[in-house]
């Protein structure tokens, strides 16, 4: 199974991009997929987060300008965002928790980054 991303990019502030992430390989089902982000020399944080219901759930600092999405029949996940702030700038992480073939238990897939940067 692997998760991959694409999208980001350079915006001015203000600006949207839109983040995709899909997953491939033999997979049973996914529960949650979300996007995470780290910027430099701070910890990776939660974006947001969509679970196979279709509740989400947004940090504080995205909520308003973001808009999390998912199409279960391509397994993807998107990011809609808006309003970029240079604050905002930062590796973007697709995550997912997939049941695979393999292993037929929930196991916690990550993307290859990609770079989001946002400037003033």
């Amino acid at each position: 199974v692997q998760l991959q991303a694409c999208g980001g990019g350079l915006v001015q502030a203000g600006g949207s991009l839109r983040l995709s992430c899909a997953a491939s390989g033999s997979i049973i089902s996914i529960n949650a997929m979300g996007w995470y982000r780290q910027a430099p020399g701070k910890q990776r944080e939660l974006v947001a987060r969509i679970f196979s219901d279709g509740s989400t759930v947004y940090g504080d600092s995205v909520k308003g300008r973001f808009t999390i999405s998912r199409d279960n029949a391509k397994n993807a996940v998107y990011l809609q965002m808006n309003s970029l702030k240079p604050e905002d700038t930062a590796v973007y992480y697709c995550n997912a928790v997939i049941i695979p073939q393999t292993t037929r238990t929930p196991v916690n897939y990550w993307g290859e980054g990609t770079q989001v940067t946002v400037s003033s």
